[in-house]
């Protein structure tokens, strides 16, 4: 293993993780409809506990994905964190929120109401899905920054990056390409959080429901995905020169990323199948109940393609659109080649915790979800 094959390692991980998170946002999705697909409190209350089961998962998974950023490409944490710090600590403030409403909205002696607490569930759905997808966007689209690794001498001053606007990452906002992302990522949620609850609710009045409201959030999902990766892949995109390391911008170069890697081309349309199959499926039959499976992993695929075309195949993942030769790439950006091979040697128990989660998931899951599951657990959200 060379310190290229481990810097490409790290960097599929990290996508592979990304690609995870994107699944686990049903929950997100589900907590935007909580005043709309929920006609009485009862019924809030099954959904409520339904995704409330699950809520952990997807508050983990985020944070492993900033430490494994952290830890394998750590100037792209100091760059991003330190300096789009606006959009990272709203996310952070929507997810902290989250957990403050699962854990404090059933509690004795709640002064602010449950209505209160579900509200901020509904926020949470609401900007963290749209935020985390705008600032994704941003790997596509670049960002105001500049790096100059000389200004560690810089004794007053010892600030690698500089962030350059007052904005803070919140400029990202004004890239109609972020709003489609951030868009995509929102519907999506919501899509999944439909499949969801169709997988798991015994409640045949809310799976019918549930089934509606899977059209219009699939098509609109759909809609936008196809115009972000349309967009994507007709625009110019950040290169690089593979002998000098300059930073240049090509025309079509996420699209010819897809056609010179043809393992990843194939395995992201593999994945958009998938996810359409999912929801088709679930569409035309009544009886169909398991279009989350499809759809899930359909969803870890194709993101976590989209994420590795932004940094294989000689491309600047986190590009700086005020200063080309400050963009990012795996090469310039990662950890030394003792700290990814040790924590390669760490990685190599993921598959172990993932085969927990997944039983651990399975044993808690074997039937359908009914509000008299909440009398006989005890645990009540």
């Amino acid at each position: 293993m060379d310190y290229s094959f481990l810097q490409h390692y790290w960097w599929f991980l990290i996508c592979l993780i990304g690609g995870i998170f994107a699944f686990l946002l049903f929950v997100q999705g589900g907590q935007t409809m909580l005043f709309s697909l929920a006609k009485e409190e009862k019924e809030r209350m099954i959904l409520v506990n339904a995704l409330g089961r699950k809520w952990e998962y997807t508050f983990t998974t985020l944070v492993t994905f900033g430490g494994a950023l952290f830890a394998s490409f750590p100037l792209f944490y100091s760059t991003s964190f330190g300096g789009a710090y606006w959009v990272w600590m709203a996310i952070l403030f929507c997810f902290v929120i989250q957990a403050v409403s699962y854990e404090y909205q059933s509690k004795p002696g709640n002064l602010f109401g449950r209505k209160t607490y579900q509200s901020f569930l509904f926020i949470n759905g609401l900007l963290g899905t749209f935020l985390v997808g705008a600032a994704l966007a941003t790997f596509f689209t670049g960002s105001d920054f500049t790096v100059n690794k000389g200004n560690m001498t810089d004794i007053i001053n010892p600030v690698i990056s500089r962030w350059g606007t007052e904005w803070h990452g919140l400029e990202a906002l004004a890239e109609p390409r972020c709003w489609l992302l951030g868009l995509t990522v929102f519907f999506l949620a919501r899509t999944l959080a439909c499949l969801f609850f169709i997988n798991r609710l015994q409640d045949e009045t809310l799976v019918a429901r549930s089934r509606k409201f899977l059209l219009y959030n699939a098509v609109s999902f759909v809609v936008f995905f196809l115009a972000f990766v349309i967009w994507t892949c007709l625009a110019k995109g950040f290169a690089v020169n593979p002998q000098t390391n300059e930073v240049f911008l090509q025309q079509y170069k996420y699209f010819f990323n897809l056609i010179e890697m043809p393992i990843v081309g194939i395995v992201f349309v593999v994945g958009v199948l998938l996810v359409l199959f999912g929801i088709g499926k679930s569409l035309l039959s009544k009886e169909y109940r398991c279009g989350i499976w499809f759809t899930g992993v359909g969803t870890v695929l194709t993101v976590c393609m989209l994420l590795l075309i932004t940094g294989f195949n000689n491309t600047a993942y986190y590009p700086s659109a005020t200063d080309l030769q400050s963009s990012l790439t795996i090469q310039n950006s990662s950890s030394s080649e003792f700290t990814l091979t040790v924590m390669s040697v760490v990685s190599l128990l993921v598959p172990i915790v993932l085969g927990y989660i997944i039983y651990a998931w399975y044993s808690l899951e074997k039937k359908p979800f009914d509000a008299k599951d909440l009398k006989d657990d005890g645990h009540v959200y």
